[in-house]
């Protein structure tokens, strides 16, 4: 199941999360308010996607805690960290531990607006290498094989030999791959496996 785009603002001032998300709608952005780290957790998962604007210091957990937790929860979400004054040393912490930004407050819509659109570019992002590692994870360990030297830029015949198999069952192979990476063309072949080995690299 998919889940909608959103920014997820997880605060506990009640006006902060009432005029981000009035600014956010105001944008044509879907948004959430959320006045504890808890809150978000009991809603969070790994297909929850968008982005989180996260105040760092809160009653409970706080935002640097809150993000040990997607982790552990394998919730992929980027973040814009959001501070006062005193606490810039904890927003370079976060940003440390995997924010994307942050922003000092009381800040201007304008200085926020392009990091959030940047944050949800980033969840595009991250939501295409995810799709593609779940359609890499459909092939067989001889798909696979095949896949990874087909991007290598190997012909038929060469896969083939380096196999020990015949060129009509790379063929088969081949198409099989296609299928299950739902890929139309080698080109679409290469971008799904290069989307998934970043992520990876990322998850690793």
């Amino acid at each position: 199941m998919t889940e909608e785009v959103k920014v997820h603002i997880v605060d506990d001032d009640d006006a902060v999360r009432e005029a981000l998300s009035f600014l956010m709608k105001s944008e044509g952005l879907l948004a959430k308010g959320y006045a504890s780290a808890e809150a978000f957790l009991t809603e969070a998962s790994p297909v929850t996607q968008g982005c989180l604007l996260l105040d760092v210091r809160m009653p409970g957990l706080s935002g640097l805690e809150l993000q040990e937790q997607l982790k552990k929860n394998y919730i992929k979400l980027p973040v814009i960290i959001m501070t006062g004054y005193a606490d810039v040393g904890m927003a370079v912490q976060a940003m440390k531990a995997g924010a994307l930004d942050f922003i000092e407050k009381p800040f201007e819509n304008e200085m926020l607006l392009p990091k959030v659109h940047s944050c949800l570019q980033q969840s595009t992002r991250i939501m295409t290498e995810n799709e593609s590692t779940q359609r890499i994870e459909r092939l067989t360990k001889r798909e696979h094989q095949v896949m990874e030297l087909l991007v290598e830029g190997n012909q038929n015949k060469v896969i083939a030999a380096k196999l020990s198999i015949s060129p009509r069952t790379v063929e088969l192979h081949r198409a099989r791959v296609m299928q299950k990476l739902e890929a139309k063309s080698l080109s679409d072949v290469v971008r799904i496996a290069l989307a998934a080995s970043k992520q990876e690299l990322i998850t690793s």
